[in-house]
């Protein structure tokens, strides 16, 4: 299965299938880590097919400790000024 971004499309039945079978693999067994800018509540509409969506996310949501990170974002921050001529040749020919 290619590396995608959880949540950035909707799954193919291929992609529902294998997701089903590495989540049922790591069931109770193993630590997995998601992160993901989707919402939770929106991740039964983003894998589709209800029966398999219902599957999958009984493995991994009703067991998960969850960490929602609030406030603004980081690309949101004052970007950081641009190196010098002098410290760039420094950083580039130590």
């Amino acid at each position: 299965m290619p590396h995608r971004h959880w949540g950035t499309h909707a799954l193919s039945d291929q992609q529902r299938l294998d997701l089903l079978e590495i989540f049922e693999e790591r069931y109770r067994r193993k630590s997995t880590l998601i992160t993901a800018q989707l919402p939770v509540a929106q991740w039964h509409e983003m894998i589709g097919e209800p029966t398999i969506a219902d599957a999958i996310l009984d493995r991994i949501v009703h067991n998960a400790h969850r960490i929602a990170l609030e406030g603004d974002s980081m690309r949101k921050q004052k970007p950081r000024p641009l190196l010098t001529e002098a410290r760039n040749a420094e950083i580039n020919n130590p």
